[in-house]
């Protein structure tokens, strides 16, 4: 099929991205807004993260049993039905958000970010193969990175955004402080339903499989898919497990005790590093001509250099403005290779990682906020890896690969309870264990077993 026949549905998957970055990454504002109002320790803190995510494998799971038992839901009702399904549910969860609120109950907030994650669960399974199928599939980690990079975007807005409103904006003195976030997550509801309205109405290429055998293993035969499911549980718990800690962790004596409210901005500078990566990821792995790729590999950076500078301080700019540089050089030694990239940033990751336990002041606090351009291509790069030449099971191998972003609720509780006992800094050993796992799958699991692709490819016609 040809890329550019689809690039108006991609222009309004890639919004979609946009939005369930925004919102996703307010849970790291959740996180020490509930802290303090409800007087938790970072263990019961980090349930937010474990409702959420928890909602993803919970909602993945029943999907994959439906398709094993009676058939593959997307299969029958289309991509396109499948993301509209999954924005109403997200929609009824942000609703959720009043109630939970006018109750003053932290285990009703876990409840409504419970069902806000099945939508997103939903989202998930529709909406990654969905890109990967509006276009060759040569180039789907490419467009799977630019649409993650618009995604990125959202998330580096929405500490911004998230921690004005919830920390100055809509707090007042004597109100509880759960009450801050009722407005934002009213308009989240609004805003997806929305969306679906416009997904409804949209001229959207409704791509459908053929029927599967009932009763299969289906793409759980496959040893490439089943380690991409460890890889992406592992790359979801490892990401989502750093940008949980980070505001608790400039808060920490050894990194200056930062407030909240200032915190929380710097967390832009953590998932920015995500969406410089992935716009990177993207052309690095595009079939542009030679040239062109290569000045965009060098513009990138360049420019997200000028926005710090003229964004932030000059300090803050040349900080993260070394690691720019050493975000570029590992490109060129990724040398437009998926499974290569994986590999050596998660040995970057596992280095910075490792300094920012093992250091104090700027020194940790940047080595930390850098491993966001690191986790950039991680999930792109996986998820085509583990549904490469899957066929008419890309949809169920999509199920199974959002399952385990179960990663984000097992690790940062994880991670809390480490915290706990030996200090936020310490805990930092979790997801350098996560990162040590994606990098082999980079270097031999995304290759397990790829006779058992070829078979299918041939059987299908892929």
């Amino acid at each position: 099929m040809a890329a550019q026949t689809y690039r108006g549905p991609f222009v309004l998957m890639t919004i979609l991205f946009f939005m369930w970055g925004f919102m996703t990454v307010w849970n790291d504002i959740l996180i020490p807004r509930f802290k303090e109002a409800f007087t938790l320790n970072y263990f019961e803190a980090m349930l937010v993260q474990f409702a959420f995510f928890g909602a993803y494998a919970v909602g993945a799971l029943i999907y994959y049993i439906v398709s094993m038992l009676w058939s593959d839901p997307i299969n029958r009702i289309g991509y396109k039905n499948g993301v509209i399904i999954g924005l109403l549910i997200a929609a009824g969860g942000s609703l959720l958000f009043y109630p939970a609120a006018a109750l003053v109950s932290y285990p009703f907030f876990l409840v409504a970010l419970f069902v806000v994650g099945l939508g997103f669960a939903m989202l998930q399974i529709a909406a990654n193969p969905y890109v990967t199928i509006l276009g060759p599939e040569r180039t789907a980690s490419s467009r799977l990175n630019l649409s993650q990079a618009f995604n990125s975007f959202g998330t580096t807005i929405g500490p911004i955004i998230g921690g004005w409103l919830i920390f100055t904006v809509f707090t007042r003195p004597h109100m509880h402080g759960a009450d801050a976030v009722k407005v934002p997550y009213i308009c989240f509801a609004v805003v997806f339903g929305l969306l679906a309205v416009l997904f409804k109405f949209a001229h959207l290429p409704n791509f459908t499989n053929a029927e599967l055998p009932r009763g299969s293993w289906g793409a759980l035969k496959h040893p490439h898919t089943v380690l991409g499911m460890f890889a992406i549980f592992m790359y979801v718990g490892g990401e989502v497990s750093v940008g949980s800690a980070i505001i608790n962790f400039l808060g920490s004596p050894r990194l200056g005790s930062i407030p909240p409210e200032t915190a929380s901005g710097f967390l832009a500078f953590y998932w920015g590093g995500l969406m410089i990566g992935r716009f990177m990821g993207a052309f690095a792995l595009s079939d542009l001509r030679s040239w062109l790729k290569k000045s965009l590999l060098l513009i990138v950076p360049m420019a997200a250099f000028v926005v710090v500078v003229f964004t932030t301080s000059l300090s803050h700019a040349l900080h993260y403005g070394i690691f720019l540089v050493v975000l570029s050089v590992a490109f060129v030694f990724g040398a437009a290779s998926p499974q290569r990239m994986l590999a050596l940033f998660s040995c970057v990751i596992i280095i910075l990682l490792a300094t920012g336990v093992m250091t104090s002041g700027v020194t940790a606090q940047w080595t930390i906020l850098a491993v966001g351009m690191f986790c950039s291509v991680m999930w792109s790069n996986i998820f085509s890896l583990a549904i490469e030449g899957l066929g008419p099971l890309k949809s169920q191998a999509s199920s199974l690969l959002v399952m385990a972003i179960l990663g984000g609720a097992i690790l940062p509780p994880l991670q809390g309870a480490i915290a706990d006992r030996f200090g936020i800094q310490s805990s930092f050993i979790v997801p350098m264990v996560a990162f040590a796992f994606i990098a082999f799958y980079g270097l031999y699991g995304y290759r397990a077993g790829r006779y058992a692709v070829t078979a299918v490819e041939v059987s299908t016609g892929v």
